[in-house]
């Protein structure tokens, strides 16, 4: 079972969501069962399926129930400080199944491994094996060593591992969307920010495979890929000796725009999303891509973070106000109906009232239509951590954050008012959480949209779906011919 934080629209922060229940996967070997939880980001939740495709290849089955496990594995997420707290709470519980299953081995993946190792392993004594996103491949040593009797870590970080080779297990079972990681680690150093520590450096993966997989994907019935990395659009890979069939013979580069097209191109009937994207590296030729095809859905995730320039370079995050809304009014030429969606932090270092309120005019001037909105945390390590005291009051981030909140909530709204009337096409993912009369599926613009089961429709198939009414965040309308 993978029980997780679901990112339903981005990935670079820590969600909150609902568990996901899966069936069993069947291990090939000796049938030990391995039970995942994954926490935070879209990246998390893609590991978790290397994870389990690497150890159902050592033998493995999947279970929904740690209490049964023989090896409980928490994927972890260090972006906000909640995140550690739920993960040591889990942990605890772990511990406390271990009394009743003296053989069941405990360990954290993922962010939180290198920079918490020696105290989930020496000091806090929660669990048995720690493992970085880089060392995945370790995993079946990793546990030799456990069951031997000793404590087992690998947290090196790598240069080179995409794990490009690795044929994911699917642990959406939906069969409908699928995530496709096309880029490891991040050079961007934000100083809020601990991703560059805990995942490495920026390494692409080699095109081919990707269009491969997205291709075995939509063979196997998926219909909408998100392509992932803590960047995407600074996603690039240099080739020794090009090939024809993925580069032009002048082109010795695949950009993020080139892949794109070839995942775009590898049916009309596969809707490609992607996630996420940095305001400095979000060009053009990105932008004229999606606008080609319209199986690249009209929707840009493009955290802005702050809408202060003097925040902005103290967050390290190379652009300024005027860049930001440059950007903005590109997409809005280039691909006039294109939902756009954001992250912001509210109190960090210094920030002043009238730097606040910034904040707030950017968001009137573009108009988000869905935002991640969070009080500023600390994170041990980072440059923040560093270089500035976090000397905003935990009431006036409150206060700021509420603002941001309820200005938010008003442009959501008013951004689904302008799709009542409208005709949406709808990949339909399944039964709507409140009814099994009702289907559910996202638009082009990744607005949730419900409607009345139609017998002719099926999930996996795309239907024109009439806007009736709305709320906040959902579109709920019927199936027009």
């Amino acid at each position: 079972m993978i029980d997780l934080a679901i990112p339903d629209k981005t990935h670079d922060e820590e969600r909150q969501g609902e568990a996901l229940m899966l069936e069993p996967v069947v291990g090939k070997n000796n049938g030990r069962k391995l039970y995942i939880e994954s926490y935070g980001c879209a990246m998390n939740f893609s590991d978790s399926e290397i994870v389990a495709s690497i150890l159902q290849d050592s033998g493995f089955e999947t279970t929904k129930d740690f209490n049964n496990a023989d090896v409980v594995f928490i994927n972890t997420c260090s972006i906000r400080e909640n995140a550690e707290v739920r993960v040591r709470n889990r942990l605890k519980e772990f511990k406390a199944a271990k009394t009743s299953n003296p053989g069941m081995i405990v360990g954290v993946l993922g962010c939180m491994a290198e920079r918490l190792k020696s105290k989930f392993l020496e000091e806090e004594k929660l669990v048995d094996v720690v493992v970085g996103p880089d060392a995945y491949r370790d995993l079946p040593n990793l546990i030799d060593t456990v069951d031997g009797g000793q404590k087992a870590v690998n947290v090196l970080l790598s240069r080179e591992e995409t794990y490009a080779d690795i044929n994911p297990v699917r642990l959406n079972t939906n069969g409908i969307n699928a995530f496709v990681s096309i880029m490891r680690g991040c050079d961007n150093m934000c100083s809020f920010c601990v991703v560059p520590f805990t995942r490495g450096r920026e390494r692409s993966r080699e095109p081919l495979s990707i269009v491969k997989e997205c291709t075995d994907l939509f063979n196997a019935g998926y219909r909408e890929v998100t392509l992932l990395g803590q960047n995407v659009d600074s996603y690039k890979y240099k080739a020794e000796s090009p090939e024809p069939e993925v580069l032009n013979q002048d082109v010795k580069t695949t950009t993020f725009a080139n892949l794109l097209e070839m995942v775009a191109q590898i049916s009309p009937e596969l809707r490609v999303r992607f996630s996420t994207s940095h305001p400095k590296d979000i060009l053009d030729d990105v932008l004229y891509t999606i606008a080609k095809y319209d199986n690249i859905c009209n929707y840009i995730h493009l955290p802005v973070q702050s809408g202060n320039s003097r925040v902005l370079e103290l967050m390290n995050r190379t652009y300024d106000r005027e860049w930001y809304m440059e950007r903005v009014d590109a997409i809005r030429r280039i691909i006039p109906d294109c939902a756009i969606s954001t992250d912001i932090i509210t109190g960090f270092c210094t920030e002043t009232e009238e730097e606040h309120q910034e904040t707030l005019s950017m968001m009137d001037y573009v108009q988000y239509d869905f935002a991640y909105m969070f009080m500023y945390s600390e994170r041990p390590g980072t440059l923040a951590a560093k270089r500035y005291a976090d000397d905003i009051p935990e009431e006036v981030k409150a206060r700021r954050l509420k603002e941001v909140i309820a200005k938010q909530q008003h442009y959501s709204h008013v951004n689904t008012q302008r799709e009542v009337g409208k005709v949406q096409r709808v990949l339909i993912e399944g039964f709507s959480k409140k009814s099994d009369k009702d289907y559910a599926g996202r638009s082009d613009k990744n607005a949730m949209v419900i409607f009345p089961v139609d017998e002719r429709y099926k999930p996996g198939q795309y239907a024109n779906v009439l806007v009736e009414r709305c709320t906040t965040a959902t579109l709920i309308g019927h199936i027009v011919d």
